[in-house]
Formats: C-alpha cells, sequence, structure tokens
C-alpha cells in the first residue's frame, strides 16, 4: 500500500490555528484533510479561501464530517485518509465556558483525544505506517503556576475544567508516546491570537469593540479581570511550531510563547490607543466574565522550542495588537457602510 508521504489530517480545521496550520501546509505542498462537525449552518469561514472544488482532479484539501467524540468514525476516517501527520486542534477551548460546560469540555478534549489517539494506534499497528501525531496541549495547564516562567518540566496545575481536560489528553499522549512507541509530540502554546480569533476570545473582543466603538457603533466594552497577565503571540507563527515538532526525528513536548508577559489593560490600551482613544473612557467590568478560579500570570520559557526546532516567533506584542485592530477596524467600516446604506448587516457581513 503506498501512502503519500505529505498527507495531513487537521482535526479543528475551521478553528484559528486549523486554518493557518492548512495554508502552511498546502504551502509546503501537503494533501490536507480536515475534520468538522456537522451543522444546519456553515462555520468554514476562515478557510473559505482554501477551498477547492472537490470534483477538481488535483484538489488538496478535503473536508470529512466526523467529530472527536465518535470513536467508530475516527478509526473508519483513519483508514481512508491513511495520514502520515495527525494535527489534533479539535476542543472546546473556551476556558470561561469549560466551567458551565464541564462535561462536554471534557468529553471533547480528554475522551476526544483518547478516541483519536486510539484510532491513530489502530491505523499504525494494521497497516505498519508510521504516523506523526501532535497533540494541542495549553500554557493553562500550568495555571496556579509553581514557577515563572514556565517552562516543559514546570509541574500542571489546572484551574478549570478546560484546563484539567487538556493536562489529562497531554499525559495521555505522553503514555502513548512510552507505551506504544508512536512519534507522539506536545506543544504547550501560551496564548496566540490573529485576526481570526474567535470573537468571544478577550483579545479579540477588545479589538472588535475598538473598531467599532471608533465607527460609532458600539458605546461600551465589557470585561471580567484585566490584571490578568498572558504571554501573547501570533497564531501564524505557533503553527509552524506545531510543523516543526512533527519533522524532528524523535518525538517531545515543547513550549512555545514568547517569553513576554502584558496583562489585559495594557492590551486595551495599546488596543484604543491605536484608534486615539483612551480605553478608561469605555471600559467597564462585569463580575459575570471573572473565572471561578483565576489564572493570573503566565509566561513561557521557549528556550528548547528556539534551540531544538530553531523556532521563534516574527510578530510582536505591539505588532500583533495593530495588526487585530486595523482588521477589525477595517470590517467596523464594512459594517457602517452596510448600515448607512440600509442594508441587514448580519446577512451581509455572511456573505
Amino acid at each position: 500500500m503506498a501512502m503519500n508521504p505529505r498527507r495531513a489530517l487537521i482535526t479543528g480545521i475551521t478553528g484559528q490555528d486549523g486554518s493557518y496550520l492548512a495554508e502552511w501546509l498546502l504551502q509546503k505542498g501537503y494533501e490536507v484533510h480536515g475534520l468538522i462537525r456537522r451543522s444546519s449552518s456553515f462555520n468554514t469561514d476562515r478557510i473559505d479561501h482554501l477551498y477547492q472544488d472537490p470534483h477538481t482532479p488535483g484538489t488538496h484539501l478535503r473536508l470529512h464530517y466526523a467529530d472527536l467524540t465518535d470513536a467508530n468514525g475516527l478509526a473508519r476516517l483513519m483508514r481512508q485518509i491513511k495520514p502520515t501527520e495527525v494535527y489534533n486542534l479539535g476542543a472546546q477551548s473556551h476556558v470561561r465556558v469549560s466551567f458551565d460546560q464541564p462535561i462536554f469540555t471534557g468529553e471533547v478534549v480528554a475522551i476526544g483525544t483518547a478516541k483519536l489517539l486510539e484510532a491513530v494506534r489502530d491505523f499504525q499497528e494494521s497497516s505498519g505506517y508510521q504516523i506523526r501525531y501532535y497533540q494541542a496541549s495549553s500554557s493553562e495547564q500550568f495555571g496556579k503556576v509553581v514557577e515563572t516562567p514556565q517552562k516543559e518540566t514546570t509541574p500542571f496545575y489546572p484551574r478549570s475544567p478546560y484546563a484539567v481536560a487538556k493536562v489529562y489528553a497531554h499525559w495521555l499522549t505522553v503514555n502513548y508516546r512510552e507505551a506504544y512507541g508512536l512519534h507522539a509530540s506536545c506543544g504547550i502554546l501560551f496564548n496566540h491570537e490573529s485576526p481570526r480569533r474567535g470573537e468571544t476570545f478577550v483579545t479579540r473582543k477588545i479589538t472588535r469593540a475598538v473598531g467599532r466603538i471608533k465607527m460609532g457603533l458600539q458605546k461600551k466594552l465589557f470585561l471580567g479581570n484585566l490584571q490578568a497577565q498572558r504571554d501573547w503571540g501570533f497564531a501564524g507563527d505557533y503553527v509552524q511550531a506545531m510543523w516543526l515538532m512533527l519533522q524532528q526525528e524523535k518525538p517531545d513536548d515543547y513550549v512555545v510563547a514568547t517569553g513576554e508577559t502584558h496583562s489585559v489593560q495594557e492590551f486595551c490600551e495599546k488596543a484604543f490607543a491605536q484608534v486615539g482613544l483612551d480605553h478608561r473612557e469605555f471600559v467597564d467590568i462585569d463580575p459575570r466574565y471573572f473565572r471561578p478560579a483565576e489564572v493570573d500570570l503566565l509566561l513561557g520559557d521557549p528556550a528548547k522550542a528556539r534551540r531544538v526546532l530553531q523556532w521563534q516567533p516574527s510578530v510582536g506584542f505591539a505588532d500583533l495588537v495593530q495588526m487585530m485592530v486595523e482588521a477589525d477596524l477595517e470590517r467596523a467600516r464594512r459594517e457602517k457602510t452596510l448600515i448607512d446604506a440600509g442594508h441587514d448587516v448580519k446577512l451581509a457581513m455572511e456573505r
């Protein structure tokens, strides 16, 4: 059985990271397969620019309906696709929401990873071909940090159902590597953002509001803990680190971060200043956005990734904020133009 030496399977391909990773792999000449969940409405806007008609010969991007909770479906797709690399990015990834949906979060993030790892192991053993597996671990696993900066050997102290599920998925990946010889690596990624970030995540919530407030479409921005500090990088840089991990001869775990930390308040200050506004005039605190258990400080030590993978971020904090504000300001301008013309904004912006 011949296998394409550059065939990748991505769970969570419609998310921020999945879209950037798909772009990167397609540029590298991969045949890319993405798993998407069935829905009555399309949720593929982040990858629409990559879409290729599956009836066209030589198509390199294909989408498959699947779910991390469906073990049989995952095993069937593994046999059908025959990937040489698997990137597990699928998750219920909103930390605050995980407190409201802890069971669903655990089923997808933790048990979903177990089902995917089993599908990979079964296919590898039955086919005789090695699959290289990437697990999306998270800086949230460090939680209540016991040392700063956090590195690969820093103990985990998860502070949310999401983080607890990620710890399970992380250690299960390590276990499959050690028990079954899987080429399985974990990327402990610190916060990574972009204009494609979901609008309910704090950075995108801020930049979206900045654009709308500047254009007179919104008056206030309501946030939770402004003092929380995070190590923020650009998602487009971080997916390259994922790929680099699977190109190594030996699998391992890596912290991927910038090595700098900034507060939510600082992010607000820079974002509003980008359009000549003072954030203090527009930002109010709403207790509903506070987490039941807060993570106060995250700061990654990417020394190992820099040394072994030869990886380093290309976009700094200030440039990241500027990139996101500019994108959302342009979106707000289009929104205002449509409103002034009397169009249904929601329908028009979705087209």
